[in-house]
């Protein structure tokens, strides 16, 4: 499998200045992290050679590679949006603790997360670092590996920023942290380098709203890596909302790290992006650790998402389930990969991981291939795939019950999402994801699945 490198003169004068004008502000372990992350991209490249390599066969990051998208760690991120602006575009509650970063930087002006509170400290990387660098580094990178991903290592190597989440257990109730990572309208298109480290201790109790948004008719590109601990016995609730505009581009790494009994539940929604890609990671790594990761998302013309999903069960008695979903419209085109790898000493595996795809378009396209590498005999295990158009037959029912075709084509739509934004506890989210997909179903198309 051979790789390219497309455009690095650009990314490394960018690389270059950043490590001039901020390098006595960095310790020396992250400056040797981020050019050992920078040699390792050099050596990487982007993906663009697709033949060969099954992570990326049915994904093109050629428009990424082509593209020379600007980079500056110096604006200012106060005063480029209003919270009332904000608000217009991204779910809120004033009752979440709440960090916000416009263009990779954290606008302290609309954030509300107070240094520590209580058993949470919500705060940014760079404070973390400064303030107690052991807890960073014993975390940071050591989910997320630069080897064998390049959007990883670029994104590692332009480290400087991000959000620190640490929760230890304790009688308080469970915290709601809302990260929210906005771009703005430039001149020229800009690339930006989310960052979040989240780390749950024994016991604790988390729910975390992560958000990506944008000017809607901004071109930029988003590379954010998230990782995510839990340690023993600890809850983590995680929604993961992907609300970029129509001429984004994304590529987001997630990885999970799960100790004895620990529970991580997850629901990632996503529309609008021109390019997306969600890499979703989950180590089961010790007893009776579990994890239940759903998924929503809805295409139009011109959109390409792909979703990699995979659960490592790593060690004996551990329980996954996956269930994702798509709505695709118009000419646009979706991958669903999804594995489950139970490896040879993880007897007692329950897993179940399910890809279910609803085409509005005779031209929309689904590639799915869900799969199991199972190296244990006492497991149960199972995995499957559905992808066609709405059912003829109950579409006819409800038509018979007086409803017209545009009104009984939004029921079933709104039917076939809601199994997943069902499974959202926060109310206002909730509330928030229903209307916003109930309205992005295109009534054009469901005329026309009427007829088919």
């Amino acid at each position: 499998m051979t790789e390219t490198l497309s455009g690095l003169a650009s990314y490394q004068d960018q690389f270059h200045a950043l490590r001039r004008n901020g390098a006595s502000e960095v310790p020396p372990w992250l400056r040797e992290l981020s050019e050992q992350a920078w040699s390792r991209f050099t050596q990487l490249g982007f993906p663009t050679a697709r033949r060969g390599n099954e992570k990326w066969k049915y994904t093109s990051v050629a428009p990424i590679a082509k593209t020379a998208f600007s980079y500056s760690g110096d604006l200012d991120p106060d005063g480029a949006i209003t919270a009332a602006g904000l608000k217009r575009i991204a779910p809120w509650s004033d009752d979440w603790t709440r960090l916000v970063f416009v263009d990779g930087k954290l606008s302290r002006a609309l954030s509300t997360a107070p240094e520590a509170a209580g058993n949470v400290r919500v705060t940014s990387l760079a404070e973390a670092v400064k303030n107690d660098g052991r807890a960073v580094e014993r975390h940071l990178a050591r989910h997320a590996s630069s080897e064998e991903d390049g959007f990883t290592a670029l994104n590692t190597a332009f480290l400087r920023d991000g959000a620190f989440v640490q929760v230890t257990g304790g009688p308080e109730p469970g915290a709601t942290v809302h990260l929210v990572f906005m771009t703005t309208e430039r001149a020229q298109p800009r690339v930006s380098y989310p960052r979040t480290l989240v780390v749950a201790g024994p016991n604790a109790d988390l729910t975390l709203v992560e958000t990506y948004v944008g000017r809607p008719s901004a071109q930029y590109f988003t590379n954010a890596v998230t990782e995510i601990v839990i340690e023993d016995g600890a809850k983590v609730e995680h929604y993961r909302l992907l609300l970029e505009s129509r001429g984004a581009f994304h590529v987001g790494t997630s990885r999970v790290s799960q100790g004895r009994d620990s529970t991580f539940t997850s629901a990632s929604f996503a529309m609008g992006t021109a390019l997306a890609r969600n890499d979703f990671q989950v180590l089961l790594d010790a007893p009776g650790s579990s994890c239940f990761l759903h998924g929503l998302y809805l295409t139009s013309t011109g959109q390409h998402i792909d979703n990699l999903i995979n659960i490592d069960h790593a060690k004996p008695h551990t329980t996954s389930r996956l269930l994702y979903k798509g709505i695709l419209d118009g000419k646009s085109k979706a991958v669903f990969g999804g594995q489950v790898l139970v490896r040879k000493d993880a007897q007692k595996t329950d897993a179940q991981q399910t890809d279910k795809n609803l085409l509005l378009s005779e031209q929309a396209e689904v590639n799915s291939k869900p799969s199991l590498l199972i190296y244990a005999d006492d497991v149960k295990c199972g995995h499957g795939a559905t992808a066609g158009h709405m059912d003829e037959d109950t579409l006819f029912y409800l038509r018979s019950r007086g409803l017209d075709v545009e009104a009984a084509s939004h029921m079933l739509v709104h039917a076939f999402a809601s199994e997943i934004i069902d499974t959202v506890k926060l109310k206002p989210l909730r509330n928030y994801l229903d209307g916003l997909f109930l309205r992005a179903v295109p009534t054009t198309s469901l005329r026309l699945g009427g007829e088919l």
